[in-house]
């Protein structure tokens, strides 16, 4: 039967199930600028070199992305011991493997399935990772208190916020959920709202108060969003990215307040609370201050905030650990979202290992404590001069201004384009930065992001940069952007 079946058809081929114009469409809206067309160009240019193809560069610098290890950071040496003890026991004993790496590790072990980091953990993470990041969390804070239930362990932070989103997301036309997020914003807050079919409001930054967070532009965005939808999610990103500010303790407590007022549920992004370089500047969680401003604040703003080993002074962005504390969270939902996150069975192991190592760091008088802290400084310290260096050199150059990048790893500069490059632009059909940031790789093979993906007022041209790249190639990025800029300028005037 089958075969007269095909036979009857001609032989001609079935069409596919899944097709261009039968997909789910939330898809087509989603963008990532951070892996972009640029990006997927800059791999293309690196193949390129790597054929003997002329270019008027010897290599593609990728500045585009917060990837520690690509730029040449090296891993912190406590964290990757415990990690490869855990995987490989058979080198506990090795003459070169520290007491303590070996104590973290054994203990790690014994709360795996079968003592093996290969066996499943539980869906929110390995009990003694949660109970150490509880314990992290209280002295960080300076004794608020912090419980194990609360946290939940996750691939990255980017795997917990789009978990809580699709907590937080639902309801159709004017019921829809909004959600507040910055502008400019990390994309996956764009890219997760458009995959979950949610709407995105964006409160503008101020660029010329160093992107500082205005409660009266919360207000302004959250009055326009309630003519479309329902927002119930206000999110922050602090330290920025990718706007490298850090924001004030009396800011913190405005939003707070704001997020109470207009019963909004807080997310708080704080992956980058390890990297603050600015004078002046200190990083304050979200769950610390609300704890701290007391009833009715501290009892009813629900909050979720999260943190990540792919920034701070670690960098490990492949291995894929991270964590989320609730807060005030209804115990019938948080039993809603103990179910969600078993559904993609536990975060990766080692993940999970390398942020017990993060959170339980080596303590004075253990053997590992001096070189531990003497590389967590070296990496913090370099990190502090090249933000310095790349606010100084950008600076320099006339139409190009930058903000100081107070924290987190990245600059966001702001760019003036002649009107002729606005007309060459459209005539390609890029954004104007676009256009200036594929010149810019294509001459240079400097890959940057155009601040397009990210928001911007209308009107202004930024890209973003991170100050990753070791000391003298930034400096070398830094002049080779800013020469490639005044070209720029004058092949357009």
């Amino acid at each position: 039967m089958a075969a007269a079946a095909a036979a009857a058809a001609g032989g001609a081929r079935r069409a596919p199930v899944l097709s261009p114009g039968a997909m789910n469409p939330a898809v087509r809206r989603v963008e990532y600028a951070v892996r972009g067309p640029i990006a997927a160009r800059a791999a293309e240019l690196e193949r390129e070199l790597g054929q003997g193809v002329p270019k008027p560069f010897t290599e593609v610098i990728k500045a585009n992305i917060g990837d520690a290890h690509a730029m040449g950071q090296q891993p912190i040496t406590f964290l990757r011991q415990v990690v490869a003890l855990c995987l490989c026991p058979e080198l506990q004993g090795h003459p070169s493997v520290p007491a303590d790496a070996e104590a973290r590790a054994r203990r790690l072990l014994a709360a795996c399935g079968g003592g093996s980091a290969g066996a499943y953990s539980a869906s929110p993470g390995l009990q003694p990772v949660r109970e150490d990041v509880a314990r992290h969390i209280e002295r960080r804070d300076g004794g608020v208190p912090a419980r194990a239930e609360d946290i939940f362990l996750s691939a990255g932070a980017s795997d917990a916020i789009v978990t809580m989103l699709k907590l937080l997301v639902w309801g159709s036309g004017p019921s829809r959920t909004g959600v507040l997020i910055p502008i400019p914003q990390y994309p996956l807050y764009s890219a997760a709202l458009a995959e979950l079919d949610a709407v995105s409001l964006g409160y503008l930054l101020n660029e010329e108060r160093r992107w500082a967070l205005d409660v009266a532009e919360l207000r302004r965005a959250l009055s326009e969003g309630r003519r479309r939808c329902c927002p119930r999610v206000l999110c922050i990103i602090n330290p920025g990215n990718p706007t490298g500010q850090v924001q004030s303790r009396e800011c913190i407590e405005d939003v707070i307040r704001f997020a109470f007022e207009e019963k909004l549920f807080l997310m708080a992004d704080e992956v980058y609370q390890d990297n603050v370089y600015a004078e002046g500047s200190t990083f304050h969680s979200f769950k610390k201050v609300l704890m701290e401003m007391g009833p009715p604040y501290a009892d009813s703003v629900e909050l979720a905030s999260f943190h990540s080993i792919s920034k701070g002074f670690m960098g490990e962005c492949g291995l894929r650990g991270g964590y989320m504390e609730v807060v005030n969270l209804h115990p019938e939902v948080k039993a809603q979202l103990a179910k969600l996150v078993s559904v993609r069975l536990c975060p990766p192991v080692p993940g999970q290992l390398l942020l017990d190592a993060v959170v339980d760091p080596p303590r004075p008088g253990e053997p590992s404590y001096e070189r531990f802290q003497a590389e967590k400084q070296a990496v913090l310290s370099a990190l502090a001069e090249r933000a310095r260096l790349t606010e100084e050199i950008l600076n320099r150059t006339p139409g190009i201004s930058c903000n100081p990048v107070q924290g987190a790893m990245y600059a966001f500069p702001r760019i003036q384009i002649p009107a002729r490059a606005l007309a060459a632009a459209k005539e390609k059909e890029q954004a104007p930065d676009m256009f200036f940031c594929m010149r810019l790789l294509e001459e240079t093979g400097i890959c940057v992001v155009p601040g397009s993906g990210f928001g911007q007022k209308e009107g202004t041209y930024h890209f973003r940069m991170t100050i990753l790249p070791p000391t003298e190639k930034l400096k070398l990025l830094l002049q080779k952007l800013s020469d490639f800029y005044t070209k720029f300028v004058r092949e357009f005037s």
